[in-house]
């Protein structure tokens, strides 16, 4: 019997790529804000005390640190648009679920377990979003949109403190505390669940190849052969050091500095404003940090990673000068602080570059680049998550200016182990990564 040729389903119409890569970027960066930064604002206006926002909001993170352990398994899935879109109403649902949990009398447990599916779901949705982006383009194009990709992820940032936390101190002036996170978290949530819907009918339906029915045990395979290789590299134990010492610093920063913006004067803080912390992260704040990142890229690629490497460390800790220098001078003139915290996110954008690309060229390089680069980010992640789980006892016992002064001590370690650490990749290990690509 001659074999009849079988008709093809009609293809899907294929959006242009500004109609999703936009979107589907904005919509990775809400719930990861959500938990970043505005959960520990509105735990503060809810009268949590520092040290259980710090641990609480750490222990948070850890979904971001070990995403590269199941990311393998994700390409088991056939549809990578349809874990998106999943994954984006999941987390919609969650952040809605938690605006209704802080009208109850439990609500500080349930938030804290909402905000976990929100970090699962976001941290699950990073490696699908970026897996449809790679699959779905041309590496022309994904090279041509990459600059979309950054400015809609910090368009998240903007639209959370520039937007959401001022709404936020606008409403507490107006209504009860709760009542206005409930607003706040209910447009997070909305507002993901509608980007989710929206992709369903914008994202490309590019499909992974056909699995068979050892996939999984490959996959599993495969993983232990990368986290094998990945430890089997020189001098990886000290270049771990480096990385979780690197954003040890920064960890702590990051969480005591908003609360330290909204505690009263009498107990050493600025006593800013809901609004007025949202305003000047959320505007000034955005553009320095963009600016410093990109400012950051150039001067590396000027000089060098190695020569540079020490100018970006001294960077990384700009921030922390401006939080001493705050806490001892206690500015009232608003102007002024929004200048300090400028260039305070100025130095984070330009020293945060370092890190990135020691694991990008040093770390990672090789065989197995990307598996390991997704492994040295998640090291990196644990350094953030392991100190800003400390930061509030620490707080609470030195004080702020106390603590800003050992916050200043944390960069020493970093800039010693830049002196004898490898800063480039060995040729080695380059030669493998040529011969495999």
């Amino acid at each position: 019997m001659p074999d009849v040729p079988i008709a093809a389903a009609p293809a899907a119409p294929i959006r242009h790529p500004l109609a999703w890569v936009p979107t589907l970027y904005l919509a990775q960066g809400l719930p990861f804000y959500a938990v970043a930064l505005v959960a520990g604002l509105m735990f503060k206006s809810m009268g949590v005390p520092n040290e259980q926002i710090a641990r609480w909001t750490g222990v948070l993170g850890l979904a971001w640190v070990f995403k590269a352990l199941w990311s393998p398994f994700m390409e088991l899935a056939r549809s990578k648009k349809r874990l998106v879109v999943a994954f984006q109403l999941l987390g919609g649902a969650a952040l809605a679920a938690l605006a209704l949990a802080l009208q109850l009398p439990g609500w500080f447990g349930i938030t804290i377990a909402l905000l976990a599916v929100v970090s699962l779901a976001s941290a699950s949705h990073d490696i699908a979003a970026d897996g449809l982006y790679i699959a779905s383009l041309s590496a022309r194009q994904q090279a041509a949109y990459a600059g979309w990709q950054g400015a809609f992820f910090n368009a998240a940032k903007f639209l959370s403190l520039g937007g959401l936390v001022i709404l936020a101190g606008y409403l507490e002036a107006r209504i009860s505390t709760s009542a206005a996170w409930t607003v706040v978290f209910c447009l997070l949530g909305a507002g993901l669940a509608s980007l989710g819907l929206y992709h369903g009918w914008a994202l490309p339906g590019t499909l992974n190849a056909p699995s068979n029915a050892g996939s999984a045990r490959a996959v599993a395979r495969t993983l232990v052969d990368v986290v094998k290789a990945f430890f089997a590299k020189d001098g990886i134990w000290m270049a771990i050091l480096f990385i979780v010492l690197f954003r040890a610093a920064e960890g702590q920063i990051q969480t005591i500095g908003p609360l330290f913006l909204r505690d009263a004067r009498a107990v050493g803080g600025l006593g800013l404003s809901t609004a007025e912390v949202g305003a000047v992260y959320g505007t000034a704040g955005t553009v320095a940090f963009l600016v410093g990142s990109i400012a950051g890229g150039y001067f590396t690629a000027w000089i060098g990673l190695r020569r540079a490497m020490p100018f970006l460390i001294l960077a990384m800790n700009l921030p922390n000068f401006v939080f001493y220098y705050l806490s001892t001078a206690q500015p009232d003139a608003l102007p002024v602080i929004a200048v300090a915290l400028g260039a305070e996110m100025f130095g984070y954008g330009f020293g945060f570059v370092g890190i990135i690309l020691f694991i990008m060229q040093v770390v990672a390089s090789g065989k197995y680049q990307t598996a390991h680069y997704a492994l040295g980010t998640g090291f990196m992640q644990l350094g953030f998550v392991l100190f800003k789980v400390i930061s509030g006892d620490i707080q609470q016992a030195l004080g702020y200016r106390s603590f800003f002064l050992w916050v200043l001590a944390c960069a020493l370690p970093v800039l010693v182990l830049s002196c004898v650490i490898r800063l480039e990749a060995p040729a080695r290990e380059s030669e493998k990564g040529v011969s495999a690509s």
